[in-house]
Formats: C-alpha cells, sequence, structure tokens
C-alpha cells in the first residue's frame, strides 16, 4: 500500500485513562484519511503500523490499524 503524507503533517497518538486521543493539525487529517481509505481497499489482515520513529510526533504511542 503506498502511503501519501501531506506536507507539514503532525498526528500525536496519547493514551489518556481508558481514552485514547489522536491529535492532529489539517495535514496529519487528511493524511490519515488517505491512510484509512487505502486500507479499507486492501484485503482483510492488511495493517499499518505507524509510530514515533516513522510518521508520528515524539512521544505518541504506537497506532496499528487493521482491515478486518
Amino acid at each position: 500500500m503506498n502511503l501519501h503524507w501531506e506536507d507539514g503533517f503532525s498526528i500525536k497518538v496519547e493514551t489518556m485513562g481508558d481514552e485514547v486521543v489522536i491529535s492532529a493539525n489539517r495535514e496529519g487529517l487528511l493524511s490519515l484519511a488517505n491512510h484509512l481509505r487505502g486500507l479499507a481497499e486492501e484485503e482483510p489482515g492488511t495493517h499499518l503500523h505507524l509510530d514515533a520513529y516513522n510518521s508520528l510526533e515524539d512521544g505518541s504511542k504506537e497506532l496499528v490499524l487493521v482491515k478486518i
């Protein structure tokens, strides 16, 4: 799956108690929307791993998106 990132994207994933909070600027939200759209077209079991080492802001929790 080819991921397209909007220039200037910023995405942070945090946990607050039992909640998962995804904070993103406009470019980050558009990037996530694109990734979800692409993932929707893939086979079940296809997944994306996003973390602070490859796309999320420092201190972010890992985010795994899975097509079921």
